[in-house]
């Protein structure tokens, strides 16, 4: 039988408090995702290069491409991924931190940015109170001291 540890902060009364908003994010993945996308390029704008994509788009266009709406949708899709294995993500980090290290060249300061980010959307969008917000960082927290671990193992500085 599998035993999953808990790390130290993080509880699955964490999760509970994420995921019972989390539903407001899935009715609309598209445009909480860009949100999320271009809060992050508006507030740090370098990461917006890091996307082929749309690295040229003009932040007062943002709002409304499709392509930025469709990554976003998918980014959002990743975390309730992880967010619904509950801290046993193991398999879904190494696969990301593969791509996202050596691909997509995403720096584990970039995860940060991008944390602080979604917390206030979910608490503007979904509700997310105080409580979620603080178990949504330690959640997100372990999840990238676990992707920055991956890194290391793949010879990637974060």
């Amino acid at each position: 039988m599998f035993k999953r540890f808990l790390r130290v902060n993080e509880t699955m009364a964490d999760f509970d408090k994420v995921l019972c908003c989390w539903p407001a994010v899935e009715a609309d993945f598209p445009g909480v995702g860009n949100l999320v996308l271009t809060r992050l390029f508006e507030q740090y704008p370098a990461t917006q290069a890091k996307f082929t994509k749309f690295a040229t788009v003009p932040h007062s266009e943002l709002p409304s491409n499709k392509l930025v709406s469709a990554h976003g949708a998918t980014v959002l899709k990743k975390l309730g991924e992880l967010l619904n294995a509950r801290g046993s993500h193991g398999d879904i980090i190494a696969a990301m931190a593969e791509t996202h290290a050596n691909t997509h060249k995403v720096t584990i300061q970039n995860f940060k940015d991008i944390t602080e980010i979604i917390v206030n959307i979910m608490a503007e969008k979904a509700g997310l109170n105080g409580e979620g917000q603080a178990a949504l960082r330690r959640i997100m927290t372990n999840i990238i001291s676990d992707m920055e671990a991956n890194y290391k193992k793949i010879g990637v500085k974060g």
